[in-house]
């Protein structure tokens, strides 16, 4: 049986950080999905397509990585592509607690979907999407933060695309 997990977030953008997250998942899982959340709510810098393309160009070295985007809730995501492992990065002692609450809350949506915690190394242990826009609005450096690919297709956009 093939263990397929999923691993949800706004990737806005992928960061060298999630790429570490998603290395190490597919140490554990037969398949990773990578899903780009739409997140209306956090109006991301880069839209939808923008970040799914992102991150195709940066797991697209590895294999048994799929990536999709969404706009529906995380846990009928994982139904619809049989996933029953959620993967959720985590970098700091601020991010357990809500991260917590949202596999506790997607636990109560469906049992039989698991959450499971991943550290970055500790190189990446810092590296977060809104340091990296945060940078990328004063048109900072972003080489260690990204993957190359990823690096590339930004500063290969239009620079009022990034304000």
């Amino acid at each position: 049986m093939i263990k397929t997990a999923l691993y949800p977030g706004t990737f806005d953008p992928i960061t060298n950080g999630h790429y570490d997250i998603i290395a190490r998942a597919l140490k554990l899982f037969d398949r990773v999905i990578v899903a780009v959340a739409e997140s209306h709510t956090k109006k991301p810098m880069f839209t939808l397509d923008e970040r799914v393309s992102m991150a195709h160009a940066a797991v697209g070295g590895l294999e048994h990585v799929e990536v999709i985007g969404f706009d529906n809730l995380t846990i009928d995501l994982a139904r619809e592509y049989g996933a029953d492992i959620l993967i959720r990065g985590l970098r700091a002692v601020s991010d357990f607690e809500y991260e917590l609450q949202l596999g506790y809350l997607n636990h109560s949506l469906d049992a039989n979907v698991e959450t499971v915690y991943l550290m970055p190394s500790l190189r990446n242990a810092f590296v977060s999407s809104s340091i990296v826009r945060n940078l990328l609005t004063f048109n900072g450096k972003t080489e260690h933060l990204l993957p190359a690919e990823v690096e590339a297709i930004i500063r290969g956009m239009d620079s009022c695309t990034l304000s």
